[in-house]
């Protein structure tokens, strides 16, 4: 992309709670030379987190656009190399500034855990992307970066040891965070959804329902993001007891459209899981009975809630409020751990770590996604000739995984 652009990131929804956290971010992680823009509904707001943010802000520009306004979504676009979002849900607001960055060819990082939306972005405007060069990358936060980060540096790893492609490969997530009130606002939006078009429900139910081509998927049975078992059944140093993880059934989606775009180099029998520590004590065993059930009750009641108008009301009354996440204590009490095992068709066993301080879905994940942006705008030789609607790691590579352990975070693959 030719150096002609006014701005070098523009992060639009800066304003909104992880917004502000990811502005805080760029302030201290951006190159002092670096053009940077806030974006945004209303001029006076944007003014005000611009001045809490300092003299280092000083000098970023002001863009106002509203994500139902294309023509203003248009402008902005043209005007920046890159887009950083995290207006959402995504659902329902996301595919008029996917559609403005591929017109334009400007790259673009959003923090979606909606497999619906991606799949609309990629019917939409896969194609259209790719011949303006835009990458357009989904998920760059805790969901799902370190999910995709980490099986990409395993198939790296084996491919230096020449162990052969992967096989059976499982995350164990561990982590102390908080649920914001925009997260579940993207839950509710896909129920509500499904609820309008039940045909919708396979995006979530289907393994490979983001690949780039279903002909090519590896057959290799049935996968489901349904967890309970002993821990040392996927790896004898494990202890305790595993549940079912609330983001496996995106993450997934994301680590096997990531083998897809790559040329499907992870192997044809590359089987992925994704399950959630439930600790080691006597209670163990019903912590993650309690989590797994939780899980398929909460799913449960949200899509039948989300098909009456009595249901969103009641709804819109207990669930928290888009906008709104943990105080600064919590976040900075957080911390998050994901460990991956794999085998390879050879027999060799790797362990790959991926952890961090911080609660994953706010203070991490502005880190993540900060250090996206940056990537995209700046690091651009380094990474994987690819254009279109990408994964972080098929889109970025090597080249964020260097960034995000200059940030601070733990990225290892070690040999078992």
């Amino acid at each position: 992309m030719a150096d002609t652009r006014e701005f070098d990131l523009v992060l639009f929804g800066a304003t909104g709670f992880v917004g502000a956290l990811t502005a805080e971010y760029l302030t201290g992680a951006a190159p002092e030379s670096a053009r940077i823009a806030l974006a945004g509904r209303s001029l006076d707001k944007l003014t005000t987190v611009r001045t809490e943010l300092g003299p280092k802000a000083a000098d970023w520009g002001l863009v106002v656009a509203d994500s139902t306004d294309r023509t203003a979504l248009d402008e902005l676009a043209a005007r920046t190399k890159v887009v950083v979002t995290t207006v959402g849900p995504y659902l329902r607001y996301g595919i008029p500034l996917v559609a403005a960055c591929a017109e334009a060819g400007t790259h673009y990082a959003d923090l979606t855990g909606e497999p619906l939306f991606i799949r609309d972005a990629i019917d939409g405007y896969h194609e259209q992307a790719g011949e303006t060069g835009a990458k357009i990358v989904n998920s760059c936060g805790y969901d799902s970066i370190p999910s995709d980060l980490s099986v990409y540096q395993l198939y790296r790893r084996s491919v230096e040891d020449n162990t052969g492609e992967l096989t059976d490969t499982t995350l164990v997530a561990s982590l102390k965070g908080g649920v914001s009130g925009g997260t579940i606002d993207s839950g509710r939006a896909m129920m509500e959804a499904i609820a309008a078009d039940p045909a919708k429900g396979s995006v979530l139910s289907h393994p490979y329902s983001l690949s780039p081509d279903k002909s090519m998927d590896p057959d290799v049975g049935r996968q489901s993001d349904q967890a309970l078992s002993r821990a040392n059944a996927i790896d004898p140093s494990l202890d305790g007891w595993v549940s079912t993880f609330v983001m496996a059934a995106h993450n997934t989606k994301i680590v096997r459209r990531t083998n897809g775009l790559l040329g499907w180099v992870y192997g044809k029998n590359f089987r992925y899981r994704e399950v959630m520590s439930a600790g080691k004590s006597r209670m163990a065993p019903l912590v993650a009975a309690g989590m797994a059930g939780g899980i398929v009750a909460t799913m449960t009641a949200g899509a039948l809630l989300s098909r009456a108008s009595a249901g969103r009301k009641l709804l819109d009354r207990v669930l928290p409020k888009p906008g709104t996440g943990p105080s600064e204590a919590e976040r900075n009490s957080g911390w998050f751990s994901m460990k991956t095992f794999a085998h390879t068709t050879s027999g060799a066993k790797y362990v790959a770590t991926f952890s961090g301080s911080g609660d994953p879905g706010y203070q991490a994940t502005a880190v993540l996604l900060g250090e996206s942006g940056l990537c995209l705008a700046f690091d651009t030789d380094n990474q994987p000739a690819l254009a279109g609607i990408l994964t972080p790691a098929a889109a970025m590579g090597d080249a964020l995984t260097d960034r995000l352990r200059a940030a601070g975070m733990t990225i290892t693959v070690e040999r078992a």
